[in-house]
């Protein structure tokens, strides 16, 4: 009996787990046609194993916003899975990980606005508007 149309060995031999960064490679149907769509980012959580119901979350920083995308692991859309690296995590599950993506953020933007609030140093206007009128005036 086959559960899916995909080549399930080689997706249990990835061993995709929490902590790697994953390229996932994803077949989108736009009308009649398919297009392919590359998905990279950390991967935050594996689930369910290696059963048919198995999904992983994906998390990426996409224009300043934190996208995350929940790919179940067997699904036919999914075209193929290149783990990038590897890291060492202590953690099963790396939820921790959005917050701290917003605590770094609020850390920068704090930093931004101390820089911006420091008035700048005036600098004297080399041609003032009744000067450059007189001027006008003497070419005439």
């Amino acid at each position: 009996m086959k559960i899916t149309p995909v080549n399930m060995d080689s997706r249990i031999k990835l061993g995709i787990r929490a902590g790697d960064t994953v390229d996932v490679v994803q077949r989108i149907k736009e009308k009649d046609k398919f297009r392919l769509q590359s998905f990279e980012g950390l991967v935050l959580a594996h689930k369910h194993g290696n059963e048919a119901g198995a999904t992983f979350t994906v998390r990426r920083v996409a224009s300043g916003v934190g996208v995350e995308k929940v790919f179940p692991l067997y699904s036919p859309m999914i075209d193929e899975i290149k783990i990038i690296k590897r890291a060492k995590v202590r953690r099963a599950k790396l939820y921790h990980i959005r917050t701290k993506a917003a605590k770094e953020i609020s850390r920068q933007m704090r930093n931004i606005r101390t820089a911006k609030d420091v008035p700048e140093a005036e600098v004297p206007a080399e041609n003032t508007k009744a000067e450059v009128t007189e001027k006008t005036e003497a070419a005439k």
